[in-house]
């Protein structure tokens, strides 16, 4: 009988500790983890842009749902783009974004950033994530992160500045360039502003 208990006690922690992380936990684990890699990588300190452009696409990219961030950015267009140009809009709007983290991590200098705790139902399939970049002598700034279930894990898909969403702010500029040029000419704008 304790051998049955022993077992049933183990395949439960095994169970607890394979469950995915909080979608809190999830963004301070990440944070915790990219903050550390810059205070220890002198080449990221000094502005090395392809160390920090890597340490977005290793750290920071595999928990982002680009297709749906695309998707609410490129607005009703999107439904009227064919596969491939949807697979276009995507990948560039992915490097357009490598740009914009990668110019925030390089503006980084030893900020704390705080995560606060998310209060959610089990059963929701999309939250936001809290954060606050505490700055010397000024307002924390306010990041925010939200993110859909996938599976069981959680990814973003839209990030908020201060109340000003990433996504929905490239809404507008996405549009413009659609009515002017197309989906095409969208494309081709975000692939010139994406090369080096």
């Amino acid at each position: 009988m304790k051998t049955v208990l022993g077992l049933a006690l183990l395949l439960a922690a095994g169970v607890a500790a394979a469950q995915p992380p909080a979608p809190d936990a999830l963004v301070r684990g990440i944070t915790d983890d990219v903050l550390a890699t810059v205070r220890q990588d002198n080449a990221i300190q000094a502005g090395d842009e392809r160390r920090i452009a890597a340490l977005v696409q290793a750290k920071i990219l595999p928990h982002f749902d680009f297709a749906r961030a695309t998707a609410i950015a490129v607005g009703p267009a999107w439904r009227r783009a064919t596969p491939a140009q949807r697979d276009a809009l995507t990948t560039e709007f992915e490097a357009l974004l490598v740009r914009t983290y990668s110019g925030a991590l390089a503006a980084y200098r030893h900020q704390a950033i705080v995560v606060l705790p998310v209060h959610m139902d089990p059963s929701d399939t999309e939250v936001t994530v809290r954060s606050q970049v505490m700055q010397s002598g000024t307002a924390p700034i306010g990041i925010d992160y939200t993110m859909e279930r996938a599976g069981d894990d959680w990814k973003v898909f839209d990030v908020a500045v201060d109340g000003m969403s990433l996504v929905e702010n490239y809404r507008t500029q996405f549009n413009q360039a659609i009515d002017e040029h197309g989906i095409d000419g969208l494309v081709s704008l975000l692939a010139a502003k994406n090369s080096p």
